[in-house]
C-alpha cells in the first residue's frame, strides 16, 4: 500500500473544465410562477436527498416513525426494567436461601412456605428509597433521562422533516404511500431528475444527473471508503499472541466521521464544502497539530464516559441475544460481514441497498469457503465431547420424562441449558461429510459477488493466511459481539494513540483528494471515477491515466466502480475517458471472447459445474456463473471428455469474455436474432408463458407482472458486474504474472479517437476465422433490485414484490 508521507510533496489536483462547466458558475434559472413550491432552491440538497433515499429504502412514513417510536420504548424499557432489577428485588427469597412464612388465614397450610413473585418484590417506596440511596444509579438515571429527552426532540424533528418528504413523494414525484413498496429507487430517481427540469431544486445545474444524486447522498461515505482503500485509517493493530487483526466497530466510525464530517472541529464548514484553508498546502502543519488537538479531546472525552457506554453495550448485547443465545447456540458460530469488510468491498458511489444486496448474494459461498478449512485435531476432539455431552443430557431428559419432579432439582434446567449449548459448539467444529474440497473454485465464486480480492489470494486459497485475510472480512457473529463490547475500553486508545499520527497524512489527504464540483459542491475526487486520475495501469487502464503511484485506487477501485456504477444506470453519460475506458474495455472483451467457448456449451454445462460448486440455486444467471468458473476445470489438459469431441482448453477470462459478448449481441436492436433471456433460466418444467426475450435494451416482453421483470433484470444485471469483476481479475493476474515473469506484457488495445467517440462509431479488431461480432455495444441495460436480508438470504428464494420494492444489483 502507498506510503502517504509521500503526499506531504504533491499540489492539489486541479478542477477541470467538465467539473465546473462555462457559463454555469452564477447561472440563475427562472421558474415560472406556476411551478413554484416549497422544493424549488432546496438549500440542502445533501440532507433532501439523503432523505428521499431513506423515506423509500424504510418503505415510507409509518413505518419509519414506528421504527423511531418503538426505538424511544426500547430505551426507556431497558434503563427501566434494568434498574428494577438492580434495586427492587430480593434475590435470597426469589432464590429460597431466605424461607418465607404466610400468616394469612386464608392461605392454605400447604402452601404458606411456597414462594410466589410477588414475595420477592420490594414495595414500591422501599424500592425507591434504594434507588435514592445509590448516588450512582441516580448519576445513570440522570445522564440516560438527558440521552431519551435528546433522542425525543430528535424523533419530533424526523416526523417533521420526514412528512415534508411524505409529500414531496405524493404531490411532486406522483407515488402514492401504498405504491411506494413496488417502486424501485431507480425510478424515484428518475422521476427526480425529470422533476429538476420542471422546478430547479437545485438552481446551479440546469439538469441534475445519477451522478449528481449519488454524490450527495454518499459525500462523506466515498470519503472513507477511499481512506479505507489508500489505508489511513487506523485499523489495522498488531496484537501479543494476536498477531494483525482488524478492529473497526460502529463506535469507532462514528467517532472518525464525528471528527472528520460533521462534529464541531471537523474539516467540513458545511455538509458539502470542505473548509478553504484545509485547501491550501501553505499551512499544513499547523492544520495537523489542530486536527491532532481535536483528536486528542476526542479520545479523553471517549475515556471519561468509557463507563456509561460500556455499561449500556452490556445490558444492550445481554437483552438483544441472551434469549437468541439460549434458544439457538449455534447462532454464535454464524458468520457476517464485518464492517471493515464492507467499507473494504464497497464501490465509490454504491448505496446501501445495492452493497447488502450483493454481500448478501455473495454470503453462501462465502460461508462454504470458510466452513471448507477445518482442524482434524479439534474435529476428533469435539466428536468426543459431543458424545459424553450428548450421553449426559440423554440420560437427564429421560429421567425427566419418566418423572417430571427431576425438574425440580437444583440446576438440573441449568445442566440441561449448557449441555445443549456445548454440544452445539461442539458440532460446529465437525465438518460436512459429504463436502468436496475445492478452495480454488470457491473463492472464485466469492470474487464474483463481491468483486474485490487482494493478488495474493490468487492460488493461495488452501492456505491458512488467505482464510485468516478473508476472516477479517466475513467474521463469526461472537467476534462481532465481543468487539462492540470492547469498543467502549479500546476506541479511546485507538484515537490517542493511532489516530493522531494520522493528522498530517488525513490534512494531506483531504486537500489533495478534493474537487469542486458545480451543484454538487466538495466531493472527494476518487468519486469521479476518472480513469485519467486515479486509475491503474495494472487494471486495464495502461496509456489512459496520469495518476502517480499515490494517486491511483488500489485493487483496482476506480476501474471495477466505473463498471458497476455504468451497469447500475444505464442512462449515465459518462465523461470522455471513463467512455474511453469502457469502450477499450469492450473492445478487450469481444478480442477475448473469440478464444472462449460458446455460450450453449457454457449453458450445456451449468448442472454438471454447478455441482462441482455445490451450488444448489436452481437460477439462471447462478448457473451460469458456475459454468464460467469451473469450465476451465472441466477443459484441462489430462482429463476425460463427457463425449468424443475435442474441446480447446480454456480460461476463466475467456469464458467471460463469451457470455459478456452474448450479453451485449442479445442487447442489439438490429442485428440478427434477440438472444433470449430464457435461456439464463431452468430449462425444465418452465411454462411457455414464463419466458422473456429482449429485443433490445429498452424493450422486453413480459406476460408476468411488472414486479417479476424487474426481479429477471435485477438478477441478470447482477450476473453482468459479476461477470465484469471475474473477466477484469483475470486479465490483471495475467497481466501481473506476464510481467513477473519478464514474459511478453500484453499490449493494449488502440484507443479510440475522440472524434470516433462523439460519433457513436466503435473500432472492433477482427481476426481472421473468427465469428463476428456486433460493431455497437451497449453496456448495462437492467434495473435492480435490493436485498434486504443479510447473511442467510438466499435472493433467489426471495418474494418478487420485496425484490421490486428496492434497486440493486
Amino acid at each position: 500500500m502507498a506510503n502517504f508521507e509521500a503526499y506531504q510533496e504533491y499540489q492539489r489536483i486541479e478542477d477541470y473544465e467538465e467539473d465546473s462547466p462555462p457559463g454555469e458558475e452564477d447561472l440563475l434559472v427562472h421558474v415560472p410562477e406556476g411551478l413554484k413550491d416549497s422544493w424549488h432552491h432546496i438549500k440542502n440538497l445533501d440532507n433532501f436527498f439523503t432523505r428521499i433515499y431513506h423515506f423509500h429504502q424504510k418503505n415510507g412514513f409509518a413505518c419509519m416513525m414506528l421504527s423511531e417510536f418503538f426505538e424511544l420504548v426500547q430505551f426507556l424499557f431497558v434503563v427501566t426494567f434494568t434498574t428494577f432489577l438492580f434495586n427492587c428485588v430480593e434475590y435470597d427469597i426469589l432464590f429460597a436461601d431466605r424461607a418465607v412464612n404466610h400468616t394469612n388465614p386464608s392461605v392454605s397450610p400447604l402452601d404458606r412456605n411456597k414462594i410466589t413473585l410477588p414475595d420477592a418484590i420490594l414495595p414500591s417506596q422501599q424500592c425507591l428509597d434504594r434507588i435514592q440511596d445509590n448516588s450512582w444509579i441516580v448519576f445513570l438515571l440522570i445522564m440516560a433521562a438527558i440521552f431519551w429527552i435528546y433522542r425525543l426532540i430528535k424523533v419530533i424533528f424526523n416526523v417533521l422533516s420526514y412528512w415534508e418528504i411524505r409529500q414531496f413523494y405524493i404531490k411532486a414525484l406522483k407515488i402514492k404511500m401504498d405504491e411506494l413498496c413496488n417502486v424501485t429507487w431507480q425510478e424515484v430517481q428518475s422521476r427526480l431528475i425529470s422533476l429538476q427540469r420542471e422546478q430547479q431544486m437545485c438552481i446551479h445545474k440546469k439538469e441534475l444527473t445519477e451522478l449528481d444524486i449519488y454524490h450527495r447522498i454518499l459525500r462523506f461515505k466515498n470519503y472513507t471508503v477511499a481512506m479505507v482503500n489508500k489505508s489511513l485509517l487506523p485499523v489495522h493493530l498488531r496484537l501479543p499472541l494476536l498477531g494483525d487483526v482488524v478492529f473497526l466497530t460502529q463506535g469507532l466510525k462514528y467517532n472518525f466521521e464525528l471528527i472528520l464530517f460533521w462534529g464541531p472541529c471537523s474539516l467540513f464548514q458545511n455538509k458539502w464544502n470542505l473548509h478553504p484553508k484545509y485547501k491550501r498546502a501553505s499551512n499544513r502543519l499547523e492544520l495537523a497539530r489542530q486536527l491532532s488537538r481535536v483528536i486528542l479531546l476526542a479520545g479523553v472525552a471517549n475515556l471519561l464516559l468509557c463507563p456509561l457506554v460500556l455499561v449500556w453495550q452490556v445490558l444492550y448485547a445481554f437483552f438483544s441475544y441472551a434469549e437468541v443465545i439460549k434458544r439457538e447456540p449455534g447462532s454464535l458460530g454464524a458468520r457476517r460481514w464485518s464492517l471493515y469488510g464492507r467499507l473494504y468491498l464497497r464501490h465509490f458511489n454504491e448505496l446501501d441497498h445495492e452493497l447488502q444486496s450483493r454481500l448478501s448474494y455473495g454470503y453462501k459461498p462465502a460461508a462454504k469457503y470458510m466452513n471448507a478449512f477445518a482442524s482434524p485435531l479439534l474435529a476428533v476432539i469435539a466428536r468426543n465431547v459431543a458424545f459424553f455431552s450428548g450421553s449426559v443430557l440423554a440420560v437427564v431428559i429421560s429421567l425427566t420424562v419418566y418423572d417430571e419432579d427431576v425438574l425440580t432439582v437444583q440446576h438440573v434446567l441449568t445442566a440441561i441449558t449448557v449441555l445443549g449449548v456445548v454440544i452445539t459448539i461442539a458440532r460446529s467444529f465437525i465438518p460436512d461429510e459429504h463436502m468436496v474440497w475445492c478452495p480454488e473454485q470457491l473463492l472464485k465464486c466469492v470474487l464474483a459477488h463481491i468483486h474485490y480480492m487482494p493478488d495474493h489470494w490468487k492460488g493461495n486459497a488452501n492456505k491458512s493466511e488467505t482464510r485468516d485475510e478473508m476472516a477479517q472480512l466475513f467474521q463469526y457473529k461472537a467476534v462481532f459481539i465481543l468487539e462492540e463490547l470492547l469498543s467502549p475500553i479500546i476506541t479511546p486508545f485507538v484515537l490517542i494513540f493511532l489516530f493522531r499520527n494520522k493528522s498530517l497524512e488525513i490534512i494531506d489527504f483531504f486537500r489533495n483528494f478534493t474537487v469542486e464540483v458545480v451543484g454538487v459542491g466538495d466531493i472527494c475526487s476518487f468519486a469521479q471515477m476518472d480513469i485519467r486520475r486515479h486509475g491503474n495501469p495494472q487494471w486495464m487502464s495502461e496509456g489512459q491515466t496520469e495518476a502517480s503511484i499515490y494517486q491511483q485506487a488500489e485493487n483496482g477501485k476506480t476501474e471495477l466502480s466505473l463498471m458497476h456504477f455504468t451497469i447500475k444506470n444505464p442512462c449515465w453519460q459518462p465523461p470522455l475517458e471513463s467512455s474511453v475506458f469502457i469502450s477499450h474495455l469492450k473492445e478487450k472483451v469481444q478480442q477475448d471472447a473469440q478464444m472462449g467457448p460458446s455460450t450453449q456449451l457454457l449453458l450445456s454445462e451449468a448442472p454438471l459445474c454447478s455441482s462441482l460448486l455445490s451450488n444448489d440455486s436452481a437460477t439462471g444467471p447462478d448457473n451460469l456463473l458456475a459454468s464460467v468458473l469451473a469450465h476451465p476445470v472441466l477443459t484441462a489438459p489430462g482429463l476425460p471428455r463427457r463425449d468424443r469431441r475435442i474441446l480447446p482448453t480454456s480460461t476463466t477470462a475467456s469464458a467471460a469474455a463469451s457470455v459478456l459478448a452474448s450479453l451485449s449481441a442479445s442487447q442489439q436492436p438490429h442485428i440478427g436474432q434477440p438472444f433470449s433471456a430464457q435461456s439464463l433460466m431452468p430449462s425444465s418444467g418452465q411454462r411457455p408463458h414464463e419466458s422473456h426475450m429482449y429485443f433490445s435494451d429498452r424493450t422486453m416482453v413480459d406476460s408476468d407482472s411488472k414486479i417479476h421483470s424487474s426481479a429477471l433484470m435485477s438478477e441478470l444485471a447482477s450476473a453482468e458486474m459479476s461477470l465484469h469483476a471475474i473477466y477484469m481479475h483475470e486479465v490483471h493476474q495475467q497481466n501481473s504474472q506476464s510481467q513477473a515473469s519478464g514474459g511478453p506484457f500484453q499490449a493494449p488495445l488502440p484507443l479510440r479517437d475522440p472524434s470516433d467517440m462523439a460519433s457513436g462509431t466503435q473500432t472492433v479488431h477482427a481476426h481472421p476465422g473468427n465469428r463476428s461480432v456486433p460493431g455497437q455495444l451497449r453496456l448495462g441495460g437492467w434495473a435492480e433490485v435490493e436485498e434486504e436480508e443479510e447473511q442467510e438470504v438466499d435472493p433467489s428464494n426471495i418474494s418478487p414484490s420485496k425484490q421490486a420494492s428496492r434497486s440493486s444489483l
